[in-house]
C-alpha cells in the first residue's frame, strides 16, 4: 500500500465520468489499492475500496438494488454512505450492524473521476485551456503502460526523441539538434507549483493532423503535479494552429500505469476518433520505450543516469520531485547511496576473502 503523502494527498482520474451510468460498478486500481466507482441516487459518483468488509469480496463484482450496492458473497447491502443496511443471515441486525466500507473523497472535472485516498491540500490539477471557448476538447486513452508514473511524465517533457521514436510525425533523423530552452519554476496561482520551459522549438514533418507539410513548431511545457503535464503547441502567426495536451498518470502501482490525456485545439475538422487515432498512434510508439527503461523507477540521484544540455526539463524535473519528497515511482538518491554502500561492502567482503583487489590478484 503506498504511503507517499505527495500522492496520497493529491487527485488523480480514474475513469471517465461517462463511463459512471446505468447501475454499473466499475473496478479500477490507484496507488495499489483496488476501488469500485459507481453513481447513487444524487448523481455524485462514490469511490469505495473494492473490498467487502465481511470477507474480503470484491464489490465490484456485485449488482446494485435501487441506492445499494450488494456483496456477491453473502448479500450484505451497503447504502450510498457506505453503511451497511442488511445481513440476510441475520435480518434482525437490519440497520444495526457496524460494518462500513472504506471510503474515499471523490469529483468530477474536465470529463473525468478524480479520487484521493487522503487529505487534499489542492484542487484538481488546473487546465484552463479546456475551458477556452475558442477550443475543441477531446478525450484519449486511456493507455496502460508496464513503467512507473514519473518516467512516464518525463518523455512526455523529451524532445530529443522525437526523430527516433516519432520519425516522420514529430521529427525526422535528418534534424536532429535540441534547440537551446529557457526553463523556470511555474505557480498555478492556486496553491500548486512546478517547472516550465519556453521557447522550446524543434522542426516537425507533421505538426498536427491538417498538415501538410512540415515546419518548425513552438512548444511550451509546464509540469503542474508531480504526475500532470502540459504542452501547448503555439501558433507561429494570427489564427493558426493552436494546441494544449494535459498528460495525467493513474499510478496503479509503483511501475505501472495508466495515462489519461485531454486535448483542448482548434481542429474542428476532424473527427473525434481521427484525432484519438493520432495520439494513440503516438503514445503506441511511446510505450515500447518506456517498458525497456532500466530501472522502472526514475532515479532522482542528479549521477544516476547522464544528462545533457538538452535534458534541462528533464533536470528540473527530477529536482522538482526531490523537493516535493516524492517516494513513489522513484529511486531516491538515498536509496542509490545505500545500494551503493551495500556493493562497497560486498566487494569489500569478496576482496578479503578471495585476495582479489579491483581486477587485479594479489601478488603477494
Amino acid at each position: 500500500m503506498c504511503e507517499d503523502p505527495i500522492l496520497v494527498d493529491d487527485w488523480h482520474p480514474v475513469e471517465a465520468s461517462a463511463s459512471i451510468a446505468g447501475g454499473r460498478l466499475v473496478a479500477t486500481h490507484l496507488l495499489d489499492r483496488e476501488i469500485v466507482l459507481w453513481r447513487a441516487a444524487d448523481g455524485a459518483v462514490r469511490a469505495w475500496e473494492d473490498r467487502c468488509p465481511h470477507r474480503g469480496t470484491r464489490l465490484s463484482i456485485g449488482h446494485r438494488v435501487g441506492q445499494e450496492v450488494v456483496c456477491r458473497y453473502h448479500g450484505w447491502r451497503y447504502d450510498a454512505e457506505g453503511r451497511c443496511t442488511a445481513i440476510p443471515a441475520h435480518p434482525e441486525l437490519a440497520g444495526r450492524a457496524r460494518a462500513r466500507v472504506t471510503s474515499f473523497r471523490v469529483q468530477e472535472s474536465y470529463g473525468l473521476v478524480w479520487v484521493s485516498l487522503g487529505e487534499p491540500a489542492l484542487q484538481v490539477p488546473s487546465f484552463p485551456e479546456y475551458h477556452d471557448v475558442g477550443l475543441r476538447r477531446v478525450h484519449c486513452g486511456p493507455y496502460e503502460v508496464e513503467a512507473s508514473g514519473p518516467r512516464i511524465v518525463e518523455n512526455f517533457l523529451d524532445m530529443a526523441h522525437f526523430p527516433f521514436v516519432h520519425e516522420g510525425i514529430l521529427g525526422e533523423t535528418a534534424r536532429t539538434e535540441v534547440r537551446d530552452y529557457a526553463v523556470g519554476s511555474f505557480d498555478d496561482g492556486q496553491g500548486g507549483r512546478g517547472v516550465q520551459a519556453r521557447h522550446c522549438f524543434f522542426w516537425q514533418p507533421q505538426t498536427n493532423t491538417l498538415a501538410q507539410g512540415g515546419s518548425d513548431v513552438e512548444y511550451a511545457y509546464r509540469v503542474v503535479r508531480a504526475l500532470t503535464a502540459i504542452l501547448n503547441k503555439l501558433p507561429q502567426a494570427q489564427h493558426a494552429f493552436r494546441e494544449a495536451i494535459s498528460l495525467h498518470v493513474q499510478p496503479l502501482e509503483q511501475e505501472r500505469s495508466r495515462v489519461w490525456m485531454l486535448l483542448a485545439l482548434t481542429n474542428f475538422e476532424q473527427t473525434d476518433e481521427e484525432l484519438r487515432a493520432f495520439q494513440d498512434r503516438i503514445f503506441l510508439q511511446d510505450k515500447p520505450i518506456l517498458e525497456n527503461q532500466v530501472p522502472k523507477r526514475l532515479p532522482l540521484d542528479p549521477g544516476a543516469e547522464r544528462s545533457v544540455r538538452c535534458d534541462r526539463l528533464s533536470v528540473a524535473y527530477r529536482r522538482y520531485l526531490r523537493e516535493l519528497g516524492l517516494r513513489y515511482g522513484v529511486i531516491h538518491p538515498e536509496e542509490t547511496a545505500d545500494a551503493k554502500a551495500s556493493e562497497e561492502a560486498a566487494e569489500s567482503i569478496e576482496h578479503a576473502r578471495t585476495g582479489i583487489v579491483g581486477n587485479a590478484a594479489s601478488s603477494g
